[in-house]
C-alpha cells in the first residue's frame, strides 16, 4: 500500500510544523536579554530570571526581576505623562489606540508564535483566538475614546493605573486592561507574568513604533514582590488584577483605606450543564472547548460537567470516545489540540490536586496514548464518582481535568451549579429555549453561554460574581471601570461628631408612658439579643430616648432574614417601583411626626429633611423599571443580553448626621434594584428609623427585605463586613474604619462602598442616579445565537 493509500486508510493527521524562525530572530535582535520598558526607553538589565519555552525546557530569554526602585520610577513616569495623555481629546487618544490595533494585525504571526513558545498553548488558539481578539480590543476602544465625554459625561480617568496580568492570556488580558485605560484618558504601569512576559515586551516596542507619547505606557516584569510594589505604590491610582483569587484577596486587603480604584478578575470554577433535550455530539465538542481549550488553563473553564440522569452514561460515553482523538503534542505543530501547561510548578500542583481527588473517592479516566516525555504536558482527565464535596470539585484545577456529576431535575442542576464560592462563568445545552432561558437568570455567574462556551468580544463585559472578583472588562461596563465621577475629587472632610454626655432623666417628665424603640428583623420588632439598650441625646444633651445596643448575633440573625427574603429580587420592577411609592406616601403622610423626631434628635427643624427623604424615594421607585440592561452585538451570530442583577444581601451603615436621609438615600437604591438590606442607622441619632419601620410595615414591603438593627456603627459594621452571607457594604463613616471594613470584606471578596471620612451630601441631586444604582448591582452577560 502506498503512504496516500496508508493516509486515506488510517485518517492519522501529520505533522504540520509551525516555523519559530521570525520569533528567535527577534529575540536573537534584542540578545534575548530584556530590561524594562519606563518612560518609552528600555532600561538596562538588571537581575534576571529566564524565560522558558515550556513544551521543551529550553531557554527563550533572560527577564529583570523588577525592583521597587524600578516600579517607582514607571510610576513616575506614568505621573509625567498623565496630563497631556488625559489632556488629549478623545479623538487623538482614539487615532493611538487604532495604530496599536493596526500595528498588531501587521504582525500578528509573530505576536501567535512568540505567545505560544513562551506560554505553550497551541498555535490554532494563539493564531485563530487570542491575537484577533488583541486587535479587537484596540479597535473597539478607540472608538470608546471617541464617544467618551458624549458617553461618560462629568466622568475623569483615575490617572496612573497599576496593571497585573496572568500567564494563561499574556497578551489578551494586556489588551483587556490597556485599551480601557488608555481610551479613558490614564497612563499605565503593567506588569506581566513572570513565565510569560515576552509578548508584552514586543507590545511595548509596538507604542515605540506608533509613537505613543513617552510614559503613556510602562511595562515592568517581575516576579511577585514587583506586583506587590505596585500594589503598594502611593501614587498609583486604580489597580486592576486577573489572577488567583488567594492574590486577589491579598490585593484587596492591601488596598483596603487607600481610595484606589479596585478591579480584580479572578478564579472560577464553572458549571457546564447539559439538558437531555440537548444536541448531544454539539454539547461534547463546546464542552472540548470548554476545557481543553489552552490545556484548561482558563479562569472561566467549564471544569465541572453536570450531566441529566437520563443522558449520562451516552453523553459520557460520547466525552470518552472524544477524548480518545485529542492530540496532545508539541504546540507549535498546527494538528496538536493540547499544548504545554505553562510550567512545572503547574504540573506538580494538578498531579497534587488528582491524587488528593483519588484518595476521595474520584475515579479518573484518560485517555490510551503516551504524551511527550520532555515538557509540561499532562493528558485530558475525566473524574466521576465525586459528590460535591471532593477536593477535585470544590477546588480551580486549572488544568486540563473535568469533573462530572449528574442531576435530575432543573433545580437541583441549579443548585449544583450556584453551589461554589466562586461565579464567573456557566454554560447551559438546551434545545428548549424557554429552558435556557429560565436557568439562565438563576445561575450566579457573570457570564452565561447558551449553546456555546468560551464566547469573548471587546463590546461584551466580562468579570465575575461572588469569590470570581468584581469589575468588568470590555463593553460599557470595562470602560466606566476606568472612569470616576468628576465631583469626586473636589470632596472635603466630613466634620467630626460632637460629643454628648448624658444627663441624668427621669422618662416620666416627659408626661407620657416610655417608648422602646426595639430593632426591626424579619418583618418583626425585636429587642437586643445583649438585653442592653443605649441612650440617645438631644442637641441639649438631654435624652430623648433609647434604642436596642446591637450584637453579632442581632447581625446574624437579620442577614438570616435577608438571605431569606432575596425573591425580593425576582420581584417584577414595577411592583418594586410600587412599594417605594407606598413608602413615600405614607412617610409623606406622616411628615410632621418625622420632622419632630428630627428636631428632637439634632435641634435642626426636620421638615426640609423628610421632604427630601420622600422625594428620594419618589426618585427611586422611579428608576426600578428603568434602570436596565442592554443587547450587544459581537461579530458573530449570537447576542449577549447585559442584564442587571442585585448584588443579594447589602449591608448598609449610615452616616451619623441626617437621622432619615442619611438612611433613607442608601436604603433606597439598594430596594429599588431588587436587594435585601441589613441597615445600621446612625447611631447618634438612630430614632427616626426606628420610627420608620412602623412605615414599612404599612407599605407592603416583605418581610425581611428591611431590616434595622442599631447600635455603634463601627463594631457593627465590622461584623457585617467579615459576614459572608452579606454580599455588599456600604459604609459612611470614618477614614479608619473605611479601612477596616474594606479589609475585613475580603472573606468572601464581598463589594464595598465606603466614604473614607469624606462628606458625601447626600441631599445632592447627583446622588438621586446612577451613582448608587451601580454599586447596587453588578451586570451578567447571557450569550444567545440564533440561526439555524
Amino acid at each position: 500500500m502506498n503512504k496516500i493509500a496508508q493516509i486515506f486508510e488510517t485518517l492519522e493527521y501529520g505533522p504540520a510544523p509551525e516555523t519559530p524562525d521570525q520569533a528567535n530572530a527577534w529575540l536573537d535582535s534584542k540578545n534575548r536579554v530584556f530590561g524594562h520598558f519606563i518612560n518609552g526607553a528600555w532600561t538596562a538589565p538588571g537581575k534576571t530570571f529566564p524565560s522558558t519555552n515550556p513544551a521543551n525546557g529550553e531557554k527563550l530569554a533572560e527577564i529583570t526581576d523588577g525592583t521597587s526602585a524600578d516600579v517607582d520610577l514607571a510610576v513616575k513616569a506614568a505621573r509625567t505623562a498623565f496630563p497631556l495623555w488625559s489632556g488629549l481629546s478623545g479623538y487623538e487618544r482614539g487615532k493611538f489606540l487604532y495604530s496599536i490595533a493596526r500595528m498588531i494585525q501587521k504582525h500578528s504571526r509573530l505576536f501567535a508564535v512568540l505567545e505560544t513558545m513562551d506560554n505553550g498553548k497551541p498555535i490554532r488558539e494563539s493564531r485563530d483566538v487570542d491575537i484577533p481578539l488583541v486587535a479587537r480590543h484596540f479597535y473597539h476602544h478607540a472608538g470608546w475614546a471617541t464617544h467618551l465625554e458624549r458617553e461618560f459625561p462629568d466622568h475623569v480617568p483615575y490617572g496612573v493605573c497599576g496593571q497585573i496580568i496572568p500567564w494563561n492570556f499574556p497578551l489578551l488580558m494586556l489588551a483587556w486592561k490597556i485599551a480601557p485605560a488608555l481610551a479613558a484618558g490614564n497612563t499605565v504601569v503593567l506588569k506581566p507574568a513572570e513565565f510569560t512576559s515576552l509578548t508584552a515586551l514586543l507590545f511595548a516596542e509596538i507604542c515605540e513604533r506608533v509613537g505613543l507619547p513617552k510614559g503613556v505606557v510602562n511595562i515592568v516584569t517581575g516576579e511577585g514582590d514587583t506586583g506587590a510594589a505596585l500594589v503598594n505604590h502611593s501614587d498609583v491610582d486604580k489597580i486592576a488584577f486577573t489572577g488567583s483569587t488567594e492574590v486577589g484577596k491579598i490585593i484587596r486587603a492591601a488596598t483596603a483605606g487607600s481610595g484606589k480604584g479596585l478591579s480584580l478578575e479572578l478564579g472560577g470554577k464553572s458549571p457546564y450543564i447539559v439538558f437531555e433535550d440537548a444536541d448531544l455530539d454539539s454539547a461534547v465538542e463546546g464542552l472540548v472547548e470548554a476545557i481543553w481549550f489552552n490545556q484548561g488553563q482558563v479562569c472561566c473553564a467549564g471544569s465541572r460537567l453536570l450531566v441529566q440522569e437520563s443522558i449520562e452514561e451516552r453523553f459520557i460515553a460520547k466525552v470518552k470516545k472524544r477524548m480518545a482523538n485529542l492530540r496532545v503534542g508539541d504546540p507549535l505543530d498546527k494538528s496538536v489540540d493540547i499544548g504545554a501547561l505553562v510550567a512545572p510548578v503547574q504540573v506538580e500542583r494538578i498531579r497534587d490536586l488528582m491524587k488528593k481527588g483519588v484518595a476521595e473517592g474520584a475515579v479518573v479516566y484518560e485517555p490510551d496514548g503516551a504524551v511527550p516525555s520532555n515538557g509540561c504536558f499532562l493528558k485530558p482527565a475525566l473524574v466521576t464518582n465525586v459528590s460535591p464535596a471532593n477536593t477535585l470539585v470544590a477546588e480551580e484545577i486549572f488544568g486540563p481535568v473535568l469533573v462530572a456529576m449528574s442531576f435530575r431535575t432543573p433545580e437541583e442542576a441549579v443548585a449544583l451549579a450556584n453551589n461554589t464560592r466562586y461565579g464567573l462563568a456557566a454554560t447551559l445545552w438546551s434545545e428548549n429555549i424557554n429552558l435556557a432561558l429560565d436557568i439562565a437568570p438563576k445561575l450566579k455567574a457573570g457570564v452565561i453561554w447558551i449553546n456555546g462556551t468560551n464566547q469573548f468580544d471587546a463590546a461584551v463585559g466580562f468579570g465575575g460574581y461572588k469569590e470570581s472578583g468584581y469589575g468588568r472588562e470590555g463593553g460599557r461596563e470595562g470602560m466606566g471601570a476606568y472612569l470616576k465621577p468628576k465631583w469626586e475629587k473636589d470632596l472635603k472632610p466630613a466634620p467630626a461628631a460632637k460629643s454628648v454626655s448624658a444627663k441624668a432623666t427621669n422618662p416620666l417628665d416627659a408626661g407620657h408612658l416610655d417608648q422602646t424603640a426595639k430593632m426591626y428583623i424579619g418583618g418583626k420588632q425585636a429587642r437586643p439579643d445583649s438585653g442592653y439598650n443605649r441612650p440617645v441625646h438631644g442637641p441639649k444633651d438631654d435624652l430623648v430616648g433609647e434604642v436596642g445596643d446591637g450584637n453579632r448575633k442581632d447581625i446574624r440573625n437579620a442577614v438570616e432574614a435577608a438571605r431569606a427574603a432575596l425573591g425580593w429580587g425576582t420581584t417584577a420592577a414595577h411592583s418594586r417601583a410600587q412599594v417605594l411609592y407606598f413608602l413615600a406616601e405614607n412617610l409623606d403622610y406622616r411628615r410632621d411626626e418625622f420632622a419632630a423626631r428630627i428636631k428632637a434628635q439634632t435641634g435642626e427643624d426636620g421638615s426640609r429633611e423628610v421632604a427630601q427623604s420622600v422625594e428620594r424615594l419618589f426618585a427611586f421607585a422611579g428608576w426600578a423599571d428603568k434602570y436596565d440592561g442592554a443587547v450587544h452585538n459581537p461579530p458573530m451570530r449570537a447576542v449577549a443580553a447585559a442584564m442587571v442583577e442585585p448584588l443579594g444581601v447589602i449591608g448598609i451603615v449610615a452616616p451619623p448626621s441626617r437621622p432619615l436621609l442619611g438612611s433613607i438615600a442608601l436604603i433606597a437604591p439598594a430596594l429599588a434594584m431588587g436587594n435585601a438590606v441589613v441597615l445600621v442607622p446612625s447611631d447618634r441619632s438612630p430614632l427616626s428609623m426606628t420610627d420608620f419601620y412602623q412605615v414599612l410595615e404599612t407599605s407592603d414591603m416583605p418581610s425581611g427585605v428591611v431590616n434595622i438593627v442599631t447600635g455603634e456603627s463601627v463594631g457593627l459594621a465590622k461584623t457585617l463586613a467579615e459576614h459572608d452571607g452579606v454580599d455588599g457594604l456600604w459604609f459612611a463613616g470614618p477614614a479608619e474604619a473605611s479601612a477596616m471594613v474594606e479589609k475585613a470584606s475580603v472573606g468572601n471578596l464581598k463589594q464595598t462602598w465606603t466614604s473614607r471620612g469624606l462628606y458625601y451630601d447626600l441631599a445632592d441631586p447627583r446622588f438621586a442616579g446612577d451613582y448608587f444604582l451601580s454599586k447596587a448591582t453588578q451586570v451578567k452577560n447571557v450569550w444567545i445565537p440564533y440561526g439555524a
